[in-house]
């Protein structure tokens, strides 16, 4: 992979190795699972079945239909992308569309075929230039107070407003129905996107919408990560005193300093606080894991032990773990500890594991493993998830090819990674799926690698 990076030979051969425990070429194995556990999307609680209705165009205005179309295939999607939602097919839906509380019938909505259990439905038009969408929901099996939710948004008339306008009905409707858990439309992935020799930091929708560069640095720039507040990303980057951690400002649209310093710098990962990066270093000569404040500043080790310490990742809900993959043992494990470096855990008992996401509930672990690694070995590279109480796993990818970089949605039902199913990492692409392994799909081509899902 870094052939050709601008770097002279003996600085190539220092992080060579580490660059393997970040980007590791393998096949895929067929594994079983240990004894299954509850993770967000399998917790054994009946899917919400909701009928989602087609706006009903409130003004003829020209522009009214096209934004429609929009919105309406967006607000569909996002629900049936949940992960809590039995989205009834829209050729059972009732044939009177309503567009206000006084046009619906909950009970034409509640018995077969429809059968739902809840109506998404509204009227939507363009107005002055402005998009005006009233959203409501209804309660199919209430009869007497149905009324659930009913929200009005009024925004310049674009199609990506009404992709936004979609994003926060859809977000609305997944707050109330799932037990105040926020949902996902409105958030953003980080990821590498590879042009030519220069690798740069994108930035799209939680769908794979609006695909944008944030980087023109025109350098070899990896492992991107937001801050808790959506307003810094930090990455590492190739320059002429090799990779340093660097920091992009979203809120002023530029990068900002962060202090560096001698050595190989690399995977950086944010504190809860987002006051505290932790990052991997070989300034002292082994690279090993620091802590510093936002800007670079107040620096600490808090390992140290022979081999390689990559990949660290906060417990984001305490705060006060770190989990990261250390070659202390050899080949490189998966390992927690506490923030100062205290009461370290051993987590894989052997193979090849590599780029570990912790979940926001912080009860689990998704990562990278090879379990069976080594020549003439069967299987390969895929995402696992692992119970930190009991050690647990489950494994989630299976035949599809090398899976790498995991990274968990801020409601914890999604994990997104990156994927080849040819082992070569030209061809690596992001691939989202709930967390139970179900509903893989792209969204991205290739030449896309390690994204890094927004905290909300």
């Amino acid at each position: 992979m870094f052939s050709q990076q601008r770097t002279s030979p003996n600085r190539h051969a220092q992080f060579c190795w580490l660059a393997a425990l970040l980007i590791l070429l393998a096949c895929i194995p067929v594994m079983r699972a240990q004894d299954t556990f509850k993770t967000e999307t399998s917790s054994g609680v009946t899917n919400i079945r909701i009928a989602v209705a087609d706006f009903k165009p409130a003004t003829s205005d020209p522009q009214t239909d096209g934004f429609k179309r929009t919105f309406d295939s967006t607000l569909f999607a996002d629900l049936a992308n949940a992960g809590i939602f039995d989205i009834v097919s829209k050729s059972l839906l009732p044939q009177s569309i309503p567009g206000t509380p006084a046009e619906i019938k909950v009970q034409d909505w509640a018995q077969a075929p429809t059968s739902a259990a809840m109506v998404a439905f509204g009227n939507f038009a363009v107005q002055g230039n402005k998009i005006v969408c009233n959203g409501f929901l209804f309660d199919a099996k209430n009869l007497q107070y149905p009324q659930v939710l009913a929200k009005q948004y009024n925004e310049d008339a674009s199609d990506d407003s009404a992709r936004q306008i979609a994003h926060r009905f859809a977000d609305e409707i997944i707050f109330r129905l799932s037990g105040g858990s926020q949902g996902i439309a409105e958030s953003k992935i980080f990821y590498v996107k590879v042009t030519g020799a220069d690798k740069e930091i994108w930035e799209m929708d939680y769908d794979g919408a609006n695909q944008r560069p944030l980087t023109h640095l025109g350098t070899v720039s990896l492992s991107p990560r937001i801050s808790p507040d959506s307003s810094r990303l930090a990455f590492a980057s190739l320059g002429h005193d090799g990779f340093q951690i660097r920091m992009f400002s979203l809120v002023l649209n530029r990068m900002v300093n962060f202090t560096g310093v001698g050595g190989t710098n690399i995977t950086p990962a944010w504190a809860p606080n987002g006051k505290d990066i932790a990052y991997s270093s070989s300034r002292s000569g082994d690279p090993e894991i620091w802590v510093s404040d936002a800007n670079g500043a107040l620096a600490r080790r808090i390992t140290s032990f022979r081999g390689p310490d990559v990949s660290p990742v906060y417990n984001p809900r305490t705060g006060s773990q770190i989990a990261w993959i250390s070659g202390r043992t050899g080949l490189p494990q998966l390992y927690i500890m506490d923030t100062d470096g205290s009461a370290v855990q051993r987590m894989t008992d052997g193979g090849y594991a590599t780029s570990v996401s912790w979940s926001p509930n912080g009860q689990f672990l998704a990562f990278a493993w090879d379990r069976k690694y080594g020549p003439g070995a069967p299987g390969g590279q895929d995402i696992y998830i692992m119970e930190i109480a009991t050690k647990r796993w489950i494994q989630l990818t299976h035949d599809g090819g090398r899976c790498d970089f995991p990274s968990w949605s801020p409601d914890g039902r999604h994990i997104v990674y990156a994927n080849t199913a040819d082992g070569k990492a030209s061809h690596m692409r992001i691939m989202t799926m709930l967390a139970d392994g179900t509903q893989k799909r792209a969204l991205t081509g290739p030449g896309a690698d390690m994204p890094n899902w927004s905290w909300k």
